[in-house]
């Protein structure tokens, strides 16, 4: 596998987040509740704001009551205490390497591995203290699987 790595920036960004603990192949009762939340509040409208994924964990090595993803939301506004256990977090910025995947998210884990395993140790780069994250560029029901776009980053010292 070879895949195009970018070195950008990106800016500070605080998200409302709801943080999945518990088997990966939960994630998307995780991403529900959340879409129910950005959806009665307003605070996070998915047309004008980013949507994240952080992955703490590879859900081939972590046991599943151990797995751990973050889905965020880019938010102008500090989130009150809610009942679906939505928090703040801020997503950081600097250097990092940027993937851009077009496709379904079947392929993520994939990628991830190559950046870790093959383009770091190639790069001469220096990874930061922070987890690879997911930035998704289009999504609704209306976005083909084969039309979705997806950038992969890893922070950078």
């Amino acid at each position: 596998m070879k895949i195009d790595i970018e070195i950008t920036r990106i800016e500070t960004t605080k998200t409302a987040v709801l943080e999945h603990r518990g088997p990966a192949e939960l994630v998307n009762e995780s991403v529900s509740k959340f879409i129910e939340w950005r959806q009665s509040t307003g605070l996070s409208p998915v047309e004008s704001s980013k949507s994240f994924g952080i992955a703490y964990d590879d859900p081939e090595t972590t046991p599943p009551d151990k797995f751990r993803f973050d889905i965020c939301g880019e938010v102008k506004a500090i989130v009150a205490e809610n009942d679906y256990g939505v928090i703040n977090k801020v997503m950081p910025e600097g250097r990092c390497a940027r993937h851009r995947h077009i496709g379904s998210y079947d392929q993520l884990d994939d990628k991830v591995r190559f950046l870790y395993s093959t383009w770091l140790p190639e790069s001469g780069e220096m990874r930061r203290d922070f987890p690879v994250f997911f930035e998704y560029l289009n999504l609704g029901q209306e976005v083909k699987e084969a039309e979705l776009i997806t950038d992969i980053y890893m922070l950078l010292d």
